[in-house]
């Protein structure tokens, strides 16, 4: 796609210096479908303005823990005809803000069972007695299991092991 000459366009060497990335990284986020340039006739990358808030919201919810997989699903239901509008960035914060308060309970979980862990003296996960008598989170497979979950439930069925 060309520029138009009507069109005002940043080069890649402005977006970064105007996000505070890296030229690379704003090349990667283009590669990675996030944001998008226009081409100029020489073939060097061109980009709307829109794109810096576009940048900006990337570099921002990667430092909240997001996923550019995550990132690029709320990127997607902007529009692509015209720059996004503030109900359009309240309408992504909204869906975020439901997933970093589901991150906070999370962590505000794992506090109070590490709390409670020390408390007890034993320090261990898997032979603690409180939460995991006999090892039963070992058939859900390996990680965090206790923290993912508020109990261990008995009727659950395993996860198959990665092996």
């Amino acid at each position: 796609m060309e520029t138009r000459k009507s069109v005002s366009t940043l080069s890649i060497g402005e977006v970064a210096a105007r996000t505070g990335l890296a030229v690379s990284a704003v090349r990667y986020y283009e590669d990675e479908g996030l944001i998008t340039a226009l081409r100029s006739p020489g073939g060097r990358r061109r980009f709307l303005r829109a794109e810096i808030r576009k940048v900006s919201f990337i570099a921002i919810s990667q430092r909240l823990g997001f996923t550019l997989a995550e990132i690029r699903d709320q990127l997607q239901a902007l529009p692509g005809d015209r720059a996004p509008t503030r109900a359009d960035w309240a309408r992504i914060s909204r869906s975020f803000s439901v997933a970093i308060d589901e991150r906070i309970a999370r962590l505000q979980r794992l506090r109070n069972r590490l709390d409670g862990c020390i408390g007890c003296g034993c320090l261990s996960l898997e032979n603690c007695a409180l939460y995991n008598p006999g090892d039963r989170a070992a058939r859900f497979g390996t990680g965090p299991q206790l923290v993912e979950r508020q109990a261990l439930p008995e009727d659950a069925p395993p996860k198959s092991k990665p092996y």
